[in-house]
This record gives structure tokens, sequence and C-alpha cells, in this order.
């Protein structure tokens, strides 16, 4: 009960911490998007999924191995995600939302291997951001594009 308390503590202060304010999030959301992103009301959803599939994978993970470098690996990997909006909006420059993507994406693959050897559970519980994140990134990038 206490680690499924502090990960979801540690989860909720990483997202506070790296949450952009009202003002940047706003230029973030003036931005042209792609013509095929016709899903956009639907990603906050997609993104709760994934960080309720982020908690449940550390949480096995945890229960498994009682690893503190695993931990270690799924707070690097929370926060590559949460840095993504947040650094677009402080920098201004989507350039590193592309960056920051496809590193979390490298980062989720190398912890969701390491973390097979102890839980496969965890494992398959970090796929749908795998599958999610070239997505966005994909999204990122191509909005380069589209506001330069």
């Amino acid at each position: 009960m206490v680690a499924a308390l502090l990960i979801l503590a540690v989860m909720v202060a990483v997202a506070a911490a790296l949450n952009p304010s009202r003002e940047q999030f706003s230029w973030f959301l003036r931005l042209r998007r792609p013509n095929w992103l016709s899903f956009e009301r639907l990603i906050p959803l997609i993104w709760i999924a994934i960080y309720a599939c982020f908690y449940g994978s550390a949480l096995v993970a945890w229960n498994a191995s009682w690893s503190l470098g695993l931990m270690a690996g799924y707070l690097a990997l929370l926060v590559l995600v949460q840095s993504y909006t947040w650094l677009i909006c402080q920098t201004r420059r989507l350039s590193n939302g592309t960056v920051v993507g496809f590193a979390g994406w490298a980062w989720g693959m190398a912890l969701a291997i390491s973390v097979a050897h102890s839980s496969g559970s965890a494992a398959l519980l970090l796929l749908p951001y795998l599958l999610w994140s070239p997505v966005g990134t994909l999204v990122t990038w191509q909005m380069q594009r589209l506001n330069r």
C-alpha cells in the first residue's frame, strides 16, 4: 500500500512540476495541426489511459522486483513524457518536442525490455505508451512544418 501511494504521489508531483502555464499552453493550442488529426479531442483520454498504465506498470514492477533502479527508470520516463509539452511551451520550439518524444519512446523501449525480466505484465502495461508515442512524435514533426 505504501508503494502504491508513493508511486502515485511522485507521478502527481512530476506532472504538477512540469505543467506549462495556461498562457504557454494557449499558445500551443493555437498552433496548426495536421488535417488527419481528427481525433484530437480524444488525446487527453488517451493520455489518462497511458498514465494509468504507467502507474500499474511501475507498481507491478516494484512488487515483482523491489528494484530502485527500475523505479528510477520509470521516473526518468515520466519526466521525459511530462516534459514534452512543458518544453515546447517554454521554448516555443516544436523541434524540442520531436526530440523529447523520440527520446521518451527509446527510453520506454529500454525500460520495457529491462522490466520484462522481472514482470511480463509490467512490460505489457508500457505497450500503450510505446504504440502512442510515435504517433505523438509524428504529429509534432508535422506541426513543425505547418507552423514555420
